[in-house]
């Protein structure tokens, strides 16, 4: 029962980070510019995250959904503006400056797994991801049974930590195929689409609002 519940916690986590919007970007261009390291601390902040949000499915805090629920137009506006701001930084960040900066700032991986973390605790609405997939596999809720909940959520975040592992080695394994030529055009690349990504995740919400007037 354990080792079931174990691998569907897994399953959960790695369904819910492999689809590649701003933060596998995010995740992707540190690497890059930065190296495994870094990529995978920033992965991590995600998974993190993640695990947190998969908490408060699983225990089916109603407080936090109803919240979150509530409070949904707000959220959706400001993590949109969020990764917009992120995309900007990105875009008009430096790849040489930013080399010698990882080189003598030992911690810069903590400021890589912080960054991500808040990044991804701006998108609550995660949450209902989680409960979504855990009826999909029929994950009943932990109610009071700790071992239960310890168990889920340790594969949840064993399976969104591997994805994250596994992105940022294959994404290092031709890393040393770029010049800094190629990681000035990367770092403009990715800025731009998560600059677009967030732009599209505040539009959509704002248009029905302005629709409304």
């Amino acid at each position: 029962m354990g080792l079931v519940l174990l691998i569907k916690g897994i399953i959960v986590g790695l369904l819910a980070s492999i689809p590649l919007g701003p933060i596998g970007v995010i995740c992707i261009q540190r690497t890059i510019n930065k190296g495994r390291l870094s990529g995978f601390m920033s992965g991590i902040g995600a998974a993190t995250a993640d695990t947190i949000f998969a908490t408060i499915a699983g225990f089916s805090l109603t407080f936090i959904i109803n919240f979150i629920e509530e409070k949904q137009f707000f959220f959706q506006v400001a993590g949109g503006f969020i990764v917009m701001a992120l995309g900007i930084s990105i875009f008009y960040t430096n790849p040489i400056r930013q080399l010698k900066r990882h080189r003598k700032n030992k911690g810069s991986l903590i400021e890589d797994y912080l960054s991500v973390l808040f990044l991804t605790i701006t998108n609550p609405l995660a949450v209902f991801l989680f409960i979504g997939l855990f009826a999909t596999l029929r994950i009943v809720s932990p109610g009071g049974n700790v071992l239960y909940a310890g168990i889920l959520l340790s594969g949840v975040f064993i399976g969104a930590a591997a994805w994250w592992l596994v992105l940022s080695t294959v994404v290092n394994r031709f890393r040393a195929r770029f010049r800094l030529k190629q990681l000035w055009y990367i770092n403009k690349i990715s800025g731009g689409v998560i600059f677009i990504l967030g732009l599209i995740a505040a539009f959509e919400t704002l248009l029905p609002f302005f629709a409304n007037l």
